[in-house]
């Protein structure tokens, strides 16, 4: 009898230490589970979001799904029905699980399931789920240079904006892939480029003439990759000869231009000298013509009419 007693003590002591430690034996409460807090899903594809109830006294407990994107939750499963966003596009399984049929990007959200038991001592416990939809990269934009002269540094770029999570670059010339580390290629020990596969810049410190060809870009992550067209790159050498010309061309150009400027500016300038000397030049006589002074012709003209 004594020993009995001691081992009811016993249960009752730890069903008190549970208590008050927060651990309530399944048998006295609702208890949930799920197989991954932490899931990943593709778009457009389905996915299952577990809520897998331990143990529960109550038959018909409650249960519902909220969406909380931005710290604002909403409803995705309240009165026995799917609402909100995934209206139907999503399905309540057995448990307590939530099937989405074709989940998309704005589905990446936490997702929290709540279960009430009226009847069971816990009557409340929840499971937080994170969902994060992968979104497939679309076709990247690319800038190739159509022409470089050899010795020049040059940039190819390229950039997509749809992926998630964010695409990686790789680079690729006349279909083969360009190593991140040229030198540990002997192909490409000799090239000087750099790549940064997260920006998807590719940039030659000084080119080669082996470096001409077709390049194309490709962006990728898990959810698939997506690449632009090929564009191909033509590699100068530099023209010591057209330089001189054109240099030559310039400075010939400089010297015609001055000497039409001072031929013009001359020109002008001598008719004004030859008006200014003609103003003041007195006109000339014309030969065989004497003229007297005007008293004298009038007194010859007297002296006839006295005769």
């Amino acid at each position: 009898m004594t020993a009995c007693k001691m081992a009811m003590g016993r249960l009752v002591a730890c069903v008190v230490l549970y208590s008050s430690l927060g651990h309530i034996p399944s048998s006295l409460g609702v208890i949930l589970r799920t197989t991954d807090k932490t899931v990943w899903a593709n778009e457009f594809e389905p996915i299952e979001l577990t809520c897998l109830i331990e143990s529960i006294s109550t038959n018909n407990p409650r249960i519902e799904w909220k969406k909380i994107k931005n710290g604002v939750p909403s409803y995705v499963y309240f009165q026995n029905k799917i609402s909100g966003d995934l209206l139907h596009r999503a399905q309540l399984r057995e448990p307590a699980n939530i099937l989405i049929f074709n989940a998309t990007r704005s589905d990446t959200a936490e997702y929290r399931c709540e279960v009430a038991a009226i009847n069971d001592q816990r009557d409340f416990d929840e499971i937080l789920i994170s969902l994060a939809v992968r979104v497939k990269p679309v076709v990247p934009r690319c800038s190739v240079p159509d022409a470089v002269t050899v010795g020049t540094s040059s940039e190819l770029r390229c950039l997509e904006n749809e992926g998630f999570p964010a695409s990686q670059y790789r680079w690729f010339h006349d279909n083969e892939e360009l190593p991140q580390d040229p030198k540990t290629t002997p192909k490409f020990i000799n090239s000087s480029y750099t790549i940064n596969t997260d920006t998807g810049s590719l940039k030659f410190r000084r080119v080669k003439k082996e470096d001409a060809g077709e390049y194309y870009c490709q962006a990728k992550n898990d959810a698939g990759h997506a690449q632009c067209p090929p564009q191909k790159m033509e590699v100068y050498d530099v023209d010591i000869v057209g330089i001189l010309l054109k240099s030559f061309g310039g400075l010939l150009a400089f010297i015609c231009v001055t000497a039409g400027m001072c031929h013009t500016i001359k020109r002008g300038c001598s008719p004004s000298k030859n008006l200014s000397e003609n103003t003041y030049k007195r006109p000339a006589q014309d030969d065989g013509v004497e003229y007297g002074d005007a008293d004298e012709g009038h007194f010859r003209h007297k002296s006839s009419f006295v005769i």
